[in-house]
């Protein structure tokens, strides 16, 4: 059986639940992360955090869908985070790694979202609520993303620290 996967990666699903004009710009390549000096700490915190971690942890590229760490015996995946100020756009994110590795043919995957410099960590589990909610989110993915204008500013309170700011405001 041959599926056909979409082209909306966890990044869309995130930036859905954050912002449609991030979304939108995102979509279109315009990536503003890598001069982010927040995202730049995210990705410190996540290489050095679990220094001690198993090495069963591996990364899973499904070509559509990248996966940072993924326990293929136990079946979990993992995701680190800074802060869980935005904990639902984060938690979006995992549902969506575990629905789409359920299409994948990989059943009854859970989720753990980790918050190293708070010592926090939750589990995510998919539900039938959340599967029906994911075929939502896809189908107002495709059409912000396909509108010919980019969404209007909707100022919110992490506009201050978002990569994008420059575009929005300057």
């Amino acid at each position: 059986m041959d599926k056909q996967f979409p082209t909306i990666s966890a990044t869309h699903i995130s930036y859905y639940h954050l912002c449609y004009r991030k979304l939108w710009l995102f979509h279109r390549t315009i990536k503003m992360e890598q001069t982010s000096d927040t995202v730049y700490e995210g990705k410190l915190i996540e290489e050095h955090a679990y220094t001690r971690r198993p090495s069963r942890w591996r990364e899973l590229n499904l070509g559509y869908l990248k996966i940072d760490h993924f326990d293929p015996k136990e079946k979990i995946v993992r995701e680190v985070k800074k802060s869980p100020k935005l904990e639902h756009a984060h938690v979006a994110q995992v549902h969506y790694y575990l629905y789409m590795l359920e299409q994948a043919g990989i059943p009854e995957v859970r989720g753990l979202l980790e918050y190293p410099k708070h010592r926090r960590t939750s589990e995510v589990y998919l539900t039938d609520a959340i599967r029906s909610d994911i075929r939502g989110w896809e189908a107002e993915i495709q059409r912000i993303v396909e509108s010919p204008q980019c969404p209007p500013l909707v100022q919110k309170t992490y506009c201050k620290t978002c990569a994008y700011r420059d575009f929005c405001f300057v």
